[in-house]
């Protein structure tokens, strides 16, 4: 990117939570915590300081699909940049006194979940849409399941799944391409892979979970299945959601909060998974009109879904679509990371006129197909938490959409 004095750095790798049996469940999310605490000929302090010496930042994440490492830096420190990357990912040194500690930190990360009521209502409606699947588990595991991790168990989870075969090492800005590629050959050249076997396509399964807790709102999310990021339908789907919950002037916003003040936060999102995809809707509402709530999400939907959008919606959705595709392009960090996920999933990055082309090409029918889609199996996954009366809230919308 001409012009910029900083660069972004990402290694990727497609392994997660979703390569976890449920013994392993929140093996991934703790080994990536655990590299950070000594890597190569460095300790946890030395790996911070390092970075930090040269001006950068140094970060990483767990998901269910793929495991990320990033650094963000000034020109000229790509060399430390791959080096450090380099060392957390193949030459962590696992100490068994860290192991133990780490297990305690998330532990910590765990509880801290389960009080935080927006984040927890989250993890239990992911394992009402794929419930008894890697998919349905949180990503932090249980204290049980990490308990077992000794230097050799993790050790050998790190051989199969930060494995060569499935990393991706990608950069943006003020990067020159020769040194990059010399520098992938020295510090990623020589590592041999361990592959692992590919974990079962998810189905989605669908039901209802309520949890009762004294606070003041209900934390509701409703899902349904949708598109995966390999399907053709991709696009439309995606443009769906933002007309349905996007942003202020989407349906839910205007029909939940604007004309009822049914809820002060709602919105609807997207989840693509390789082979599975999510349509959701999270609301914080009052207890008492949850119900109402559930109600008129499950009629926007169906109204997408029969009707499909106006064409000022359609425009709309396009437009907010592409102007965040552009800006994203303007940031190098996400520049690399959408880099490393697209050659993950599609084997080739995707340049940003395709994927604008492939949203300006979608028609009122695609939108209105892609809502009806995720009504075929009339199955949902709901999850209600906060008071007792907010929980008949799911099978509400269950019965709303499905009849």
């Amino acid at each position: 990117m001409p012009g910029l004095r900083t660069l972004a750095l990402t290694v990727a790798v497609r392994g997660g939570a979703k390569w976890e049996d449920e013994a392993r469940s929140g093996w991934s999310h703790c080994l990536e915590h655990l590299v950070f605490k000594g890597a190569g000929d460095m300790g946890a302090r030395d790996i911070v300081e390092r970075i930090e010496a040269e001006g950068g930042s140094l970060n990483a994440s767990t998901g269910y699909e793929r495991t990320s490492f990033e650094v963000r830096a000034l020109h000229g420190s790509l060399p430390l940049a791959m080096q450090i990357l380099s060392d957390l990912v193949f030459r962590p040194t696992l100490d068994p006194d860290e192991i133990e500690r780490e297990k305690d930190v998330v532990a910590q990360e765990i509880a801290e979940a389960f009080d935080t009521p927006d984040d927890h209502v989250f993890e239990m409606a992911q394992t009402q849409a794929f419930d008894g699947q890697p998919l349905g588990r949180p990503i932090l595991g249980s204290v049980a399941s990490l308990k077992p991790i000794t230097r050799a168990s993790i050790g050998d989870w790190r051989a199969r799944l930060y494995s060569p075969d499935r990393m991706v090492v990608a950069a943006s800005g003020a990067v020159d391409e020769t040194e990059l590629l010399a520098l992938a050959e020295r510090w990623f050249g020589d590592q041999t892979a361990t592959p692992a076997a590919a974990p079962d396509a998810p189905r989605f399964t669908g039901g209802d979970a309520a949890l009762t807790r004294r606070i003041e709102q209900a934390n509701i999310v409703f899902q349904l299945p949708a598109p995966s990021a390999r399907d053709p339908s991709y696009a439309a789907a995606r443009l769906m959601t933002e007309i349905l919950g996007g942003g202020m002037a989407s349906r839910l916003f205007q029909s939940a909060r604007e004309e009822r003040g049914l809820a002060y936060a709602i919105d609807a999102y997207h989840e693509p998974y390789e082979d599975a995809g999510l349509l959701g809707v999270y609301a914080g509402a009052s207890a008492d009109r949850a119900v109402e709530l559930a109600r008129v999400c499950a009629a926007e939907i169906r109204a997408l879904a029969e009707g499909g959008p106006t064409a000022e919606e359609l425009a709309r959705a396009k437009a907010v679509m592409n102007a965040g595709l552009w800006m994203s392009d303007e940031s190098p960090a996400a520049r690399a990371g959408r880099a490393a996920a697209q050659v993950l999933i599609f084997g080739a990055p995707i340049t940003s006129g395709v994927m604008a082309e492939r949203t300006l090409a979608q028609t009122v029918d695609d939108i209105r197909a892609a809502a009806a889609a995720s009504l075929v199996p009339r199955r949902a996954a709901t999850a209600v938490l906060g008071p007792k009366a907010a929980a008949p809230a799911g099978a509400a919308f269950r019965a709303a959409l499905f009849g």
